[in-house]
Formats: C-alpha cells, sequence, structure tokens
C-alpha cells in the first residue's frame, strides 16, 4: 500500500474542489519527550540572542538539566503503560517498548554527559576548560587570545547539544526512511560543529570537526541514495510498506539489494562498523572531550537504535541475503578494532578503537535477529553507555601544561598520584574488558548466548578471541597507572564536580548491572515484549 501516494491524492482532490486541506493528526503526548528535548534546544536559541553574555551560562545549564530530566520521565511514564505499542505523527514515528527503552538510555547518558560539558569548577576558567572562547577565532590568533583573557565562553554548545540529542531520540523511533534521513541530520549537524570547539589544540579539532563532516556527508548521501532505491522498488518510504512489498518479493530485485547495500552504508557509518570507520579516531582524538562522551555513548545508542528498527522491521524477511554480509563486517570491527588499538599511544584513539571493537560485538545482536538478541543489545548499550562516559570523565581530570594529557607515557604513575582516579579508569577499562563482575561481562555474555542460539557460534568464537586481544591494551594501560615511576612534571588531576558526579555515577552503574543485572535485564526482555512496531 502506497500511503504516500494515497495522502497526496487526497490532498490533490481536495484542492481541486476547493476544501480545506485536512490537518495531520499529530499524538503530542506520545511524541513529548522529543518535543521537550527539541522545545528547550530552541528556548536555548533564543537565550543566547536576548540574553546578555554573563548571565546565559545560569540559564543555559538548568534549562538544559530541566529539559532531559523532564523528557526522559516522559518517556518513562510512556513506558509504564500497558501497551507502549502506537504510531504516531501520521505513521512517521513509532512509539513502542524498544524505542521506549532506547530514548530512555539515550537521555539518561545525555544527563551524564551534561556534566561535562556544564563543568567550570576546576578554577581553570569556565567552560572554558573545555570549549574554545570563540569558534570563529583563528587558532593563536590575537583575537582568540583577548577572548580567552577576558573569561568569554562558548554557551552556544548547550542548544546545540539539545538539538543532536533531539536527533537522536528521534532516530531509533523514525518509521519511515525521510523520517530517519531528517533526524540522522539533524543529530549530525550539530556534532559537527561541536567537535570544532575545542579550546586546547584548536587545530586538530577543527581538522576532526571537517573530517566528521566531509565523510558524514558521504554517509548520508548513501543513505538517501539506499532509500531512493527502496522507494523505486516498493513505491513507499514507510518501513512496514517496503516490509510487505518485500514479502511479496514483487519488485526488482537488484533495486531492493542494492537499496539495501547503500541503506547499510549509511547507518554503519554513525556507529564506526568496519570499513566504515576511519572517521572515529581522529574525531573522537580531536573533539573536545565531553562531546566524544557524548557521541561515544548516546550517537552509538541512536544509531544502533535506528539499524535495530530497520532490520527488525523491513529487512527481517531478507535474513538470507543480509546475514553474511554483516557476519562480515561484524568480523572486521571485532579484528581491527581490537588489533589496531594496541598499536595507539594516544589514550582517546585507544577508547576510539576500542568503541570500534564494541560495536562490532553489539552488531551480534542484530546478526542474532530474535527477541532476545533484541534484549541483549538494549543492555548492552546501557551498561557501555555508562562506562564510557566514566573513562571520558577520567580522561577530561588528568591534565598537565598543555591541557588534557593525552599520551600514553604521561599516565605513568598516575596510580600513585592519585589513586582514586587511576582505580576508577582501570575499573572502567575492566568493564570494557568483559571482566566479571562488571556491566562488561554482563552484557558480552547476554550477546554471545544470543548469537549462539541463533547459530552464530563461529561468530562468537572471534569475538572472544577479540576480547582477548583487546584485553592486552586495556591491562597496558593499568600496567602504565600503577608499576611504572611518575614524572616529576607529571600530570595532575584537576576535578571539579560535575565531573567527579558523573565519574561516580559510571561507576555505581557499572558495578550494579555487573552485579545486579537481573532487574535491568528483565526491564529489557520486557521491553522486546512488544516489538518495534510496523
Amino acid at each position: 500500500m502506497n500511503t504516500g501516494g494515497q495522502a497526496s491524492a487526497q490532498v490533490g482532490a481536495v484542492l481541486a474542489q476547493g476544501g480545506d486541506i485536512p490537518a495531520p493528526h499529530i499524538e503530542y503526548g506520545q511524541i513529548a519527550p522529543m518535543l521537550v528535548v527539541f522545545g528547550v534546544a530552541v528556548a536555548g536559541v533564543l537565550v543566547e540572542a536576548f540574553v546578555g553574555r554573563r548571565a546565559r551560562y545560569y540559564l543555559q545549564v538548568p534549562l538544559a538539566f530541566l529539559g532531559l530530566a523532564g523528557a526522559f520521565a516522559w518517556t518513562v511514564a510512556l513506558a509504564w503503560r500497558d501497551d507502549p505499542h502506537h504510531v504516531a505523527a501520521e505513521g512517521a514515528l513509532g512509539v513502542d517498548g524498544p524505542t521506549l527503552f532506547l530514548q530512555g538510555t539515550i537521555l539518561l547518558l545525555a544527563l551524564l554527559s551534561l556534566l561535562l560539558i556544564s563543568e567550570r569548577g576546576d578554577g581553570r576558567g569556565a567552560v572554558g576548560g573545555h570549549f574554545a572562547a570563540q569558534a570563529s577565532a583563528l587558532p593563536g590568533s590575537e583575537a582568540e587570545q583577548r577572548t580567552t583573557e577576558a573569561g568569554i565562553t562558548q554557551t552556544e554548545v548547550f542548544p546545540l547539544m539539545m538539538f543532536a540529542v533531539g536527533g537522536m531520540l528521534m532516530f531509533p523511533a523514525a518509521n519511515d526512511l525521510l523520517t530517519m534521513f531528517v533526524a540522522l541530520e539533524v543529530l549530525s549537524l550539530p556534532l559537527y560543529l561541536l567537535c570544532g570547539l575545542a579550546r586546547r589544540r584548536r587545530l586538530l579539532s577543527q581538522e576532526a570537526a571537517v573530517k566528521y563532516f566531509l565523510l558524514g556527508a558521504f554517509s548520508s548521501a548513501f543513505f538517501l541514495y539506499g532509500a531512493a532505491l527502496l522507494y523505486g522498488y516498493s513505491g513507499s518510504v514507510r518501513l512496514s510498506d517496503i516490509s510487505t512489498q518485500i514479502g511479496k518479493d514483487a519488485g526488482n530485485e537488484t533495486l531492493l539489494l542494492a537499496g539495501v547495500a547503500l541503506l547499510s552504508v549509511g547507518l554503519l557509518f554513525k556507529l564506526g562498523g568496519v570499513p566504515f570507520h576511519m572517521w572515529k579516531p581522529d574525531v573522537y582524538q580531536g573533539a573536545p572531550t565531553p562531546i566524544t562522551a557524548l557521541m561515544a555513548s548516546c550517537t552509538v545508542v541512536s544509531a544502533f537504535g535506528a539499524i535495530l528498527r530497520v532490520y527488525y522491521v523491513v529487512f527481517e524477511t531478507l535474513e538470507w541475503d543480509w546475514r553474511p554480509f554483516m557476519w562480515g563486517v561484524a568480523i572486521l570491527t571485532m579484528a581491527i578494532g581490537s588489533i589496531i588499538a594496541i598499536t595507539q599511544t594516544d589514550i582517546k584513539r585507544m577508547l576510539a578503537y576500542s568503541s570500534i571493537a564494541h560495536a562490532g560485538f553489539l552488531l551480534m545482536g542484530v546478526i542474532a535477529a530474535s527477541p532476545d538478541g533484541l534484549s541483549s543489545t538494549l543492555f548492552y548499550l546501557l551498561a557501555y553507555g555508562f562506562t564510557s562516559v566514566g573513562a571520558f570523565a577520567v580522561v577530561t581530570m588528568v591534565r598537565d601544561a598543555g591541557g588534557e594529557a593525552g599520551h600514553l607515557s604521561r599516565w605513568a604513575g598516575l596510580g600513585k598520584r592519585s589513586p582514586v582516579v587511576a582505580g576508577a579508569f582501570a575499573f572502567f577499562l575492566l568493564a570494557f574488558a568483559g571482566i566479571p563482575l562488571t556491566s562488561g561481562f554482563t552484557g558480552k555474555f547476554a550477546v554471545f548466548k544470543a548469537a549462539v542460539e541463533e547459530g552464530a557460534t563461529p561468530l562468537v568464537i572471534v569475538a572472544v578471541i577479540s576480547s582477548a586481544v583487546a584485553a592486552f591494551f586495556y591491562v597496558r594501560v593499568i600496567v602504565v597507572m600503577f608499576f611504572s615511576e611518575p614524572d616529576a612534571d607529571g600530570p595532575v588531576v584537576v576535578a571539579g564536580p560535575a565531573t567527579a558526579v558523573a565519574v561516580a555515577l559510571g561507576v555505581t552503574a557499572t558495578v550494579v548491572l555487573g552485579v545486579l543485572p537481573q532487574p535491568v535485564l528483565d526491564l529489557a526482555g520486557q521491553a522486546t515484549t512488544h516489538m518495534f512496531v510496523r
């Protein structure tokens, strides 16, 4: 059924008769979390336009926190209904169990990331501890020096972040390909800007932003071309209509397979799957670390949510066609992410390759294509998100005269200088490695189990080997921190209160989800009882 064509025909008939165009029916209550976030983003833009420079920060921070907290509360309220299984906004958005779980995860992780973005209590200048004083000033120029000395800070980061989070909420909820493309652009464009706003190493930050923008534009083009081919195949951009047409097997198979391939390229780029991962290390290294934390947690959750919706709703009956392709991507992603991470000497680049490897582990839940695969992926995304934000929060705390101490050699002896901070970072690394009694172990075990049950045992063997390889570079960092002598001019730990809270929450979540994971596993399982709405 071509719903888009029928709607156009109805509008044309109304106009021919001289009548009024019928207003679309929008279920505002169903999509309220997204509306709240976008509303706060618009309010943040108005604050930038009409409020004095000195007062903006004190309005933007509470506004962003209240917006995210209110959206999360509304999401929880929607999830507690008897049947969260609806389409909204004329069928453009799906409100179902997995989507609400993913949106709640994104909002929680966004709140945690906002603690890092809003940090200004370190005694080294307000938000300028992480962000450039003036984005338009050339690096090293006199204008940059003047704005820095004047104490000017970037508060545009807050509405930009809110727009990005709004796009992240919409991405996994999109029920047609055009809405999904709009959500992809809404979440991506603010991130391109935010990546270029680092206070230190400005040129590296701006280079990261340009690379992210150019490669992101290519991936968006692939996504849009794939959507066009699928429209040509099915006559509709609605996910359910495409699925129905595939079930009938009544279209051009070449258009279908080409559309699946191009759409997958656009989606795999956002989560950093090999061979579409080349942007990730450079962007993670060059971006302000709080923005890196936001991308490593919220963007990954959103991208996987969109992949799950597409593959579980549209391509479910094409499993034998796309599964071999996804097997290859997952194996390459796990292997290359784990192996190349060994050679890294920059902490943020190492965590970037770690993120690539974890994307490969998460793809096993997609390959499983079962309710257990879906629920285990949801749990893994939540657990990995908290650990990632906590790890990058620690990175922001270890500083020397040039800013963050990025090189691994600068972390030598940190366990003797600051045992609490080094212990927290070591704990996050052990969680990444999947050591028992951490959330990482529970998440990996759940995903591996789901993959084995669906006949992907060889893939699990590759994943276990990759995990063993990855454990090497995690342990190497721990050895450097605790079994090396500190340099006399080594870095110091500068911990603002908001960053300390973010680390504490990350450690708490990693412990709880590792020691007592069953309530959250049950919650993820309940979300899958109301599978993606069609």
